[in-house]
């Protein structure tokens, strides 16, 4: 487990992280990238939207593995959300926006994305 502050400059601690992983796991390039990206997103959204950068609250991201998949849980201290409540960032209202496409992104990406705790964690699975 880590645990990062939250302050968006916490967020290049995961290029380590993901090394680590990287070394522990015997991931691939292409999955070392997947997991950067989506970790990178899910951690700037607990920062900035969840936990809305206050210091005294903190990130924490745990892994657990299984036979196949590689599990990624992001947990921020916010009140949560409604991952079923966002916009949609392919219409064509939300094109120029300039954010919201973080969680939209990760669902692209991930194996399967599941939202706990009132939308205060994420938890990614990857397959190996």
């Amino acid at each position: 487990m880590i645990e990062l502050e939250s302050r968006p400059e916490a967020v290049s601690r995961l290029e380590a992280f993901v090394d680590e992983l990287v070394c522990k796991y015997q991931l691939d390039d292409g999955l070392k990238a997947d997991i950067l990206l989506t970790l990178t997103e899910a951690v700037n959204n607990a920062i900035v939207h969840g936990n809305k950068k206050d210091c005294g609250k903190s990130v924490k991201i745990q892994i657990e593995k299984y036979s196949n998949e590689l599990h990624i849980f992001v947990r921020d201290q916010g009140c949560g959300f409604d991952p079923d409540c966002l916009d949609d960032p392919r219409k064509s209202e939300n094109l120029e926006k300039c954010g919201g496409r973080g969680v939209f992104l990760i669902k692209q990406i991930c194996h399967s994305v599941q939202f706990h705790n009132n939308g205060t964690t994420v938890e990614m699975c990857f397959e190996l």
